[in-house]
């Protein structure tokens, strides 16, 4: 289970006058990505900040090698690269489904902060979200 993957179809909004994928629209693809990643651990978003754990963004990263097309169906591939106390680091894959070509990569890093966005240390502050990431980290390494 350390790997999530996620169907989308690029939509006619998405693309630019030469139907190739804009750019910015990656990071909305790694956002559904990890949204579905983290339901396989057994919680949704809103229930880890309902617990008072957020994951505000602190870095990104994406390498573009091929553009996705209009209507190309494509799998998101989420998995967790990096995982210590105070940090989560989600790596993406993006592949034309047809060809499972790669078309590009990509990393987001995130921070755990309780409700004030003060940091805290997941392991101390909520051991059953930590078990959950950490058991999912080490299935996947």
């Amino acid at each position: 289970m350390g790997l999530s993957e996620t169907k989308i179809k690029v939509r006619y909004v998405e693309t630019d006058q030469m139907g190739i994928a804009h750019h910015s629209n990656y990071y909305h693809w790694f956002e559904v990505g990890r949204t579905e990643f983290i339901g396989q651990i057994g919680m949704t978003y809103g229930e880890m900040e309902q617990a008072g754990v957020l994951l505000p963004l602190i870095e990104s990263a994406c390498t573009y090698k091929q553009g996705a097309k209009y209507e190309d169906e494509l799998i998101i591939r989420t998995s967790i690269a990096q995982l210590t106390g105070a940090r989560i680091t989600f790596g993406y894959e993006v592949l034309r489904e047809k060809d499972q070509k790669c078309l590009a990569m990509g990393k987001t890093v995130h921070a755990f902060v309780n409700g004030d966005f003060r940091p805290i240390n997941l392991k101390k502050v909520n051991k059953t979200i930590w078990a959950g990431l950490e058991s999912v980290y080490y299935s996947s390494a």
